[in-house]
């Protein structure tokens, strides 16, 4: 029972991170009852539904690469001076340290233009 406890409460404190509040004095009222099935909302809505999408894929993508960065300075560490783990760690982590650097600059362009209200016609 005790081998249980101490990472059961460690995954309770790691969850407790993941937990969204609900913020409800957030919400505006609606002003005009006419505009509920207006187009702009709806595209509006899209647009909020993609952009919490792509983020929720870009820090899943962040969560990996994190993943890796561990990885890799582990392999780094108990590599004991053997060239090839060297090497090997030290790949992990430039395409990791890579791949955060694309996550970070396609998620602030992605937010950037979503929010700016951008449509894809626009682009087009």
């Amino acid at each position: 029972m005790k081998k249980f406890l101490a990472p059961g409460f460690a995954l309770l404190l790691v969850s407790a991170l993941f937990v969204d509040p609900a913020m409800a004095q957030l919400i505006s009222p609606i002003d005009n009852p006419a505009e509920i099935g207006n187009a702009t909302q709806q595209e509006a809505s899209l647009r909020a539904m993609v952009l919490k999408f792509v983020n929720f894929f870009l820090y899943f993508l962040g969560l990996i690469a994190t993943v890796f960065v561990i990885y890799g300075g582990f392999l780094y560490i108990t590599s004991q001076g053997d060239d090839g783990n060297v090497e090997k760690a030290k790949k992990i982590l430039t395409f990791a340290a890579i791949g955060i650097l694309i996550i970070l600059i396609s998620f602030a362009l992605i937010n950037t233009l979503l929010t700016a209200g951008i449509s894809q016609q626009a682009l087009t």
